[in-house]
């Protein structure tokens, strides 16, 4: 059978289970973290604590991996559960927004993450890979915010956005998101 559109397809070896953060199940449709039941199973290369830590209360493991499935069976990947934002105790997914960036022809590649925040723990913060430096960043940013607004709500607009020419990527051509942040929580941390 054809997977659906924009799916990852369905369980071959055992069975999915979505979970909210207090490693209890949601109901079809709803996005939470991505567990397998099944016979076969992973570990961490000398990594004790965190094979451990991948593993839920009913032995279920994940890769960390956030989702949903539909009434088919069909698993989509929202995110990785490493990148979710947390801002005033609501789970934002920086992959939707991403996407939504990536809509705009201006955008040649987007990296969304929370950064620190007094109030809400983190905010949304945007890093926009453009062709060129904008001569007017400060109406692309206000286009970019309107056009999250429209589509994702008010709680996923980033508050902030950075334009560059070229993000930090692996030879293989991945992004590396986890050093992006790290460098813009620097760069947050001299200017305060």
């Amino acid at each position: 059978m054809v997977s659906a559109q924009g799916s990852v397809g369905r369980a071959t070896d055992g069975v999915i289970h979505i979970l909210n953060d207090n490693e209890e199940p949601v109901p079809t449709g709803v996005t939470g973290t991505v567990f397998f039941e099944s016979g076969s199973s992973f570990a961490y290369w000398n990594d004790a604590e965190k094979t451990t830590a991948s593993r839920s209360r009913q032995g279920w493991w994940t890769y960390g991996d956030i989702g949903h499935v539909d009434e088919e069976g069909y698993l989509y990947l929202t995110d990785r559960r490493d990148f979710t934002i947390i801002s005033g105790g609501v789970n934002i997914y920086p992959q939707e927004i991403e996407h939504v960036l990536l809509s705009d022809t201006r955008v040649l590649d987007a990296a969304v993450f929370g950064v620190p925040h007094e109030e809400y723990g983190e905010s949304v913060y945007a890093v926009i890979q453009v062709e060129r430096t904008p001569a007017e960043a400060d109406a692309l940013a206000a286009d970019l915010r309107e056009l999250c607004r429209e589509k994702l709500g008010p709680i996923r607009v980033p508050r902030t956005f950075s334009f560059v020419l070229d993000f930090p990527r692996l030879p293989t051509g991945k992004l590396r998101k986890k050093a992006l942040r790290e460098a813009v929580v620097e760069l947050i941390a001299r200017t305060n």
